[in-house]
């Protein structure tokens, strides 16, 4: 069984035990985090298709770890002008590990 979610304005697919990678949410680590936004969830032949959510679903997940991304370099450039601007970002990130998806 699967289920596509939505954390942070981002969709994703999970199982149950898989450890996934999401925008920074505001826990601590080993923290219960309960996702009610369940677009889809899918069996075995079944597939439970929300209008935009799935009523009574959530996904049961736990805080495994917070860290940033690699950076990613932002360079301006313009032509016969001299203009030239480097600019650097780091994203933060957590890792949630799906232990349970409540399926009505």
């Amino acid at each position: 069984m699967y289920a596509v979610f939505e954390v942070s304005g981002m969709q994703f697919t999970a199982r149950e035990g898989d450890v996934i990678t999401v925008p920074h949410q505001q826990a601590e680590l080993g923290a219960k985090l309960d996702i009610d936004q369940v677009l889809l969830i899918k069996k075995d032949d079944q597939s439970i298709v929300g209008t935009p959510i799935v009523a009574d679903a959530k996904v049961e997940a736990e805080i495994v770890e917070h860290g940033k991304d690699d950076k990613v370099l932002i360079y301006k450039y313009k032509r016969r002008t001299k203009y030239r601007r480097t600019q650097g970002h780091r994203q933060d990130f957590t890792q949630i590990k799906v232990n349970k998806i409540v399926a009505p």
